[in-house]
């Protein structure tokens, strides 16, 4: 499972489109309202296609805590044991879970999850930045004034995304890895 989460910013139009004249082209006014911002978790499991998606007004360690606690309970509740890629962030931790749940299920839930952290510059190993940028196309790269919109938009989106069961082709191999990080291969030979 693959695992990322992106900020989305509330943008409305304030103005009309300007009526068209001889000569000269329909018109739009560029002023926009701003009606705050939000946070997109996505979840993304890449040999089955399925994707689990939240839209959340903050993106804090309870928010983190209760998307995997949903996650859980509602996409994979039979699941033992979930390997689960993720960037580094402060709120990608296991402590996370202590904020929301009492000690005991939050250790339980802990134990389901085997995080693997991308390297620091590296973030594009998570296959999950590869659905947000799929995503981005027909539903980010617009003004979307409210929360409600988003969600909708983002959830109708995932949706159909796994009905088709899309997953990503994923083309780095092994020797490509080799290829282009054999600098910090041979860092790591030194110390061995």
């Amino acid at each position: 499972m693959c695992f990322d989460e992106r900020p989305c910013f509330l943008i409305g139009d304030v103005g009309a489109i300007l009526p068209m004249s001889p000569g000269k082209a329909k018109r739009y006014h560029y002023e926009d309202e701003k009606n705050g911002s939000c946070c997109v978790f996505l979840a993304f499991e890449p040999h089955t296609g399925r994707r689990y998606m939240e839209v959340r007004a903050r993106r804090t360690a309870v928010d983190y805590a209760e998307c995997m606690q949903n996650l859980i309970d509602k996409h994979d509740p039979q699941a033992e044991h979930i390997p689960l890629v993720q960037d580094n962030l402060n709120t990608h931790t296991p402590g996370s879970f202590y904020e929301v749940l009492p000690p005991s299920d939050a250790f339980q839930l802990s134990q389901r999850f085997a995080p693997h952290y991308t390297p620091l510059k590296g973030s594009w190993l998570n296959m999950a930045e590869i659905e947000f940028a799929a995503l981005a196309k027909p539903c980010l790269d617009r003004r979307i004034p409210t929360f409600e919109l988003l969600c909708r938009a983002v959830l109708a989106w995932a949706d159909v995304r796994n009905l088709d069961r899309k997953t990503v082709h994923w083309r780095f191999s092994q020797n490509d890895a080799r290829d282009k990080f054999h600098r910090h291969y041979r860092n790591v030979q030194k110390f061995m």
